[in-house]
């Protein structure tokens, strides 16, 4: 359909389409009410052919990774369309659009006459959707019923006039209505702005050549990914990382990947990464072989090749993804998936580490994540109304790569909430805000600081929830000799005799007057840290990112009242070292795996997919405490995991053997 679109024109189109998508975007960010959305800016807005695949999305507002979100299934879901109506989900199971319950999706069909042209669509993440905690989301729930009320796809608005019926149930159960109400207006207001501009488009260029231009974009982006992997080396690139936790004081979950490059194709081969959880860190795919959720990592690597790329469905033609079910990367229901954001991010980092093997010399160090996303809860102490608001990401660092140091406390799209802001929405007070030193993995190029913000409050019964809240074990990793960055913290208290370091929690009960430290992990740096010009170190030091004693320990420069001591560096960069390693992981990881080491796991994982669904993450839990208390475990990972399996299985199996004698009976 596009072959007979002449280049000029669909260039034009293609930068009218992405204009449109923006324009919703400034729409949306300019007329919400929640600080998540106006701030930190997590929505997404788009337009999408008449069968659901993304022609158009913006490159610098919102949330940048759903890129490629494929609409089919909630489009098809509904039997018919007209002028007029507007649809609605945040239903993780109906169709895998939506991924978890925070996220209301909208889409809207555009007609030109009695035509369909396409389908104006939008995704916001509300900061409540009521459910068993404050802003919905935790580890520690196990089922989808706990994160909060659940619309399947249906009509929020038919022929212009709004379901008042379906609108008072979802008010009736979110803790601040009136924040909702607000942002889905901003909502319905962005896809009416895709509207007038797509009818600009249809009045200037006419309905045909507009239809051919929509899947004339989706054809260049696929030429331009194809060319991305011909020019890639053939083989097999494989990858791991580990969530710190797969459960409240549970054990880590692994996330493997296999990348197999073929030509003009790859596929990416989730097998042995963890069956699902008994936690809110499932990620929910339905097994769709090109789902955006695993592929986000994918398309910010075609990015960094090309930032020329048009982003959009067509860049996923050339992939597609093994899924194993009931696994983390494809749960099945009714698992909860509220924290499917941190299983997301780690996930991108293993696309991005896997391809990293294929070409390090292009593609950045591993990416910082785990800092968590604040939300409070609490009461106005002078006009004693409840207050429910985000208050700010607590982000990391972007990796280093060949052309510079990682960006500082930016890590994906989440954007920066002043202080201002955060003190004028919720009644608490921000004591301390900026970037930690020292956790920016040394290299070449240094990876991307953390942030860190400490904060009090002042009401009883206040609440805290900070999800995707890791990296407080297992931290980034370097490429090409440079190394890891630090992990992240998260204190009550701190410097106080009731200080408590609270790990992984992420939903916190405070008292009147506690104060609360939390910082970000800092990113993978890339090259030889002893490369790294002393001038550079020096520089670092006096912007306050690196302390003189790191950069002695970690870039051999040695630095005295801000100035470079040229003789000591000398001696200290003289000294031999082992050539750099290709990928350099942190020492808690290095570590694990002298017993949980890549055999040792897959074995595991080969065992426990044998099992039913239900019988995998018990199972696992078993293994591991029985591993630990093996004290061959270290002389053969392999053998004990088998030993220990064999236990395990020896001491359920009468369980269950009860079990199926009592439904017998019961029969």
């Amino acid at each position: 359909m596009s072959e007979t679109l002449d280049p000029v024109t669909l260039q034009i189109l293609k930068s009218h389409f992405e204009a449109a998508a923006e324009s919703m975007a400034y729409t949306l960010l300019r007329t919400a009410h929640s600080a998540f959305v106006k701030e930190t800016e997590d929505f997404t807005s788009g337009l999408v052919t008449p069968c659901g695949q993304t022609f158009a999305s913006p490159k610098d507002l919102g949330a940048t990774w759903f890129v490629g979100l494929d609409y089919a299934p909630v489009i098809g879901a509904l039997e018919s369309y007209a002028p007029g109506d507007i649809c609605i989900t945040n239903d993780p199971y109906s169709g895998f659009v939506c991924t978890h319950a925070p996220d209301i999706h909208l889409w809207m069909p555009i007609f030109a006459g009695e035509r369909l042209i396409c389908f104006a669509v939008g995704h916001i993440h509300n900061t409540d959707m009521g459910g068993a905690v404050p802003a919905s989301l935790s580890r520690a729930l196990t089922e989808v019923h706990q994160e909060g009320i659940r619309i399947p796809p249906c009509k929020l608005v038919e022929g212009g006039r709004i379901d008042q019926k379906l609108l008072a149930v979802m008010l009736r159960n979110v803790r601040m209505p009136e924040q909702n109400w607000g942002d889905l207006n901003a909502q319905i207001a962005s896809l009416k702005t895709a509207e007038r501009k797509i009818h600009q488009a249809v009045d200037r260029f006419g309905i045909e050549t507009v239809c051919q231009a929509m899947y004339g974009v989706l054809d260049l982006a696929e030429r331009q990914a194809r060319r991305l992997f011909a020019a890639m080396e053939d083989g097999d690139y494989v990858f791991t990382d580990y969530i710190d936790e797969d459960a409240p004081g549970g054990v880590p979950c692994r996330l493997k990947l296999t990348v197999r490059v073929r030509g003009e194709e790859a596929v990416l081969d989730f097998t042995g990464s963890d069956p699902q959880l008994q936690s809110a860190l499932n990620m929910p795919t339905g097994g769709h072989e090109r789902h955006i959720l695993p592929l986000v990592g994918y398309n910010y690597v075609i990015y960094s090749l090309d930032p020329t790329v048009a982003l959009n469905c067509g860049l996923t033609r050339p992939v597609r993804c093994i899924l194993p079910e009931g696994s983390v990367v494809n749960p099945v229901y009714p698992a909860a998936t509220g924290m499917r954001s941190l299983t997301c991010t780690r996930i991108q980092g293993i696309v991005i580490g896997a391809f990293a093997r294929a070409m390090p010399e292009r593609l950045p160090s591993g990416p910082s994540g785990g800092g968590g996303i604040l939300n409070v809860r609490t009461t106005d102490t002078v006009t004693g109304r409840t207050v429910m608001a985000s208050i700010n990401p607590i982000t990391g660092g972007g990796g280093g790569d060949a052309h510079g140091d990682g960006l500082d406390g930016s890590n994906s799209f989440l954007k920066n909430t002043p202080v201002e802001i955060t003190e004028a929405e919720v009644p608490i007070r921000v004591l301390s805000y900026g970037l930690m030193a020292d956790s920016g993995g040394p290299g070449r190029h240094r990876g991307g600081l953390g942030t860190q913000m400490t904060f009090q409050v002042f009401a009883p019964n206040s609440v805290v929830t900070a999800r995707n809240r890791d990296r407080v074990r297992f931290s980034s990793w370097g490429v090409l000799g440079g190394l890891a960055g630090a992990t992240c913290s998260f204190v009550r208290n701190p410097g106080s005799d009731a200080a408590e370091d609270l790990g992984n929690d992420d939903v916190v009960r405070c008292a009147p007057g506690d104060v609360l430290a939390i910082s970000a992990s800092g990113a993978g740096g890339w090259g030889d840290p002893f490369l790294r010009p002393a001038e550079e170190v020096a520089r670092d030091v006096a912007q306050g990112k690196v302390s003189e004693a790191a950069a002695a320990r970690d870039y051999c420069v040695a630095i005295a009242g801000g100035v470079v001591d040229v003789a000591a560096t000398q001696r200290l960069r003289d000294v031999p070292r082992p050539a750099p390693e290709p990928i350099r992981f942190g020492g808690s990881r290095l570590a694990f795996e002298r017993v949980w080491s890549e055999a040792a796991w897959d074995r595991l994982s080969e065992r426990l997919f044998a099992l039913p669904v239900e019988w995998r993450f018990f199972m696992k839990h078993q293994v591991f405490a029985l591993v630990a208390q093996d004290g061959e475990a270290a002389a053969d990972p392999v053998a004990a995991v088998e030993r220990a399996f064999a236990v395990a299985s020896a001491r359920h199996r009468h369980v269950a053997a009860m079990g199926g004698e009592q439904k017998e009976k019961a029969a």
